[in-house]
Order: C-alpha cells, then structure tokens, then sequence
C-alpha cells in the first residue's frame, strides 16, 4: 500500500494504491487481485476488497468500482446514487459524498487521483493510453471547474504504472500520437530500432496544460517484479493466461 505524500496531509480523506500484496487469492492472482473481471475466484476478489475497504475504513457496500472500458467518460456520484450489482461503465469517477469510496482497477495503466481541497471533491481516473489520448483528463478537470473548482485547488496523484523502458510500441501508435500533436514526440524514445512510450509523462503533460500545478507522480513500475504489482505485460512476457489487478482508492470521511 503506498500513500501520496501530498494526499496525506489532508485528514478529511482517506486514499491508498495498492499493490499485490497482502490479499487471498492464489496462484498467478497472488495475492491482492482486485479484479471481477479476471478469472480469479469470486469469493477470493470479494474478499480481497473486504481488505481494501477495511485499511481505507469503508463498508464494502460503499465501495464503487467501473466496468472501465478505456473510454473519456466519467460518471459523478451524487448523495442519490444506488448502489446495485451493476457497474458503471466508464473510466473515471467523481463525487463530494461523504463515506464513498471511488476507485480504479489497473495492470500497467495509470491511476489518477484528485482532490480539490477548497470544495472537497475528490476524482479517480484510469488513464491507459486510450483513455488518456481521448481526453479522459481533460473532461474531468473541466466538469469540476465548471462545478466551481479552481485549478489552485486541486491536488492530482499519478500513481504506479508501467514505465517507459518497458513500454514498447509499434510505430502505428507512435504515428497515432504525433497525427493528434507532433509535440507529443517528446513522450517517445528509440533505443536500438525500438520505440519506447512514457505514459506517466504524458499524462503529467496533460494536467499542466490544463493548468493543475499541484501535481506528484509515484515512481513505482508495475512491469518490474520487485516492485510487486500486478503488470498486464508481464504477464504476456511470462506466458500466463490472465493476470490480477491493482486497486486506487480515494474517499472522503
């Protein structure tokens, strides 16, 4: 579990990235896999985010989590929201209701968490690379300043996810990228015929266009075993069928 250095300062939230370690499931799911949609056992996942709710002080009823679909649409959560088996679809959530804990699921994307600290809303993002390139960010930040957030106040988290030296890309989706801004071309890096994308640079790129300076970005690659996340690549790299995810949680109390 890793905690923001700036998120921690404010007592009125409680948040946490976690990582693999410290849940139920077995296997390549080892151990803290927050993921209903891998193929892990139901009652192991289920258990295993009775263990994040209970280090975040939320009931596991309270605790939303998306059908994320590597989209830019978000959903915000109001004091009238219903709780029912069905997720929401989308890849990003906001909400100013006490006790509800929002969260995102990744394995190599990135896990955005926000807070403004002047009108206590608190936002996670899940910014894979589709997502991020449709503008998941920006529609996020602009529904909050058009909900009356200043930008002064808003403190954004980038959390774990893989890192450029181990995010190789084909040349059709660096072209993706250049089409859309030829800026961009500062997010890649070729080493010996090899091109290499940074997500959490792009992503960072993102928030200051937008003109969120409070920024921190957790240094911690998912691709990288010892760090001792679940990684969507490594997986691949290692010839497993599935793989666990890792679970962002942000609430207010």
């Amino acid at each position: 579990m890793i905690k923001s250095k700036k998120l921690s300062k404010f007592r009125e939230i409680n948040h946490a990235f976690f990582n693999k370690q410290g849940g139920k499931s077995k296997g390549i799911y080892k151990s803290l896999n927050c993921g209903i949609g891998s193929s892990d056992t139901k009652k192991n996942v289920k258990n295993n985010l009775k263990i994040v709710c209970k280090k975040i002080d939320c009931f596991s009823n309270k605790l939303i989590l998306l059908n994320q679909v590597h989209s830019n649409k978000f959903h915000f959560i109001n004091k009238n929201f219903k709780f029912n088996k069905k997720r929401l679809k989308g890849d990003a959530l906001i909400t100013n209701v006490k006790k509800i804990a929002i969260s995102i699921l990744t394995a190599d994307c990135v896990p955005i968490l926000i807070y403004d600290k002047k009108l206590k809303i608190i936002s996670a993002i899940h910014a894979g690379w589709k997502s991020a390139y449709k503008g998941i960010i920006k529609k996020v930040i602009k529904f909050l300043i058009n909900n009356g957030s200043s930008t002064k106040n808003l403190i954004a988290v980038i959390g774990p996810g893989i890192s450029q030296k181990n995010y190789e890309i084909q040349k059709n989706f660096k072209d993706k990228f250049l089409k859309k801004d030829k800026k961009n071309k500062i997010f890649f890096k070729s080493i010996k015929n090899k091109t290499y994308f940074s997500l959490n640079k792009y992503i960072y790129s993102q928030l200051k266009k937008l003109g969120v300076n409070n920024l921190e970005i957790i240094n911690k690659d998912t691709f990288d075993p010892n760090n001792n996340f679940f990684s969507a690549r490594r997986s691949i790299h290692d010839k497993e069928n599935d793989y666990g995810r890792n679970i962002s949680i942000i609430m207010i109390k």
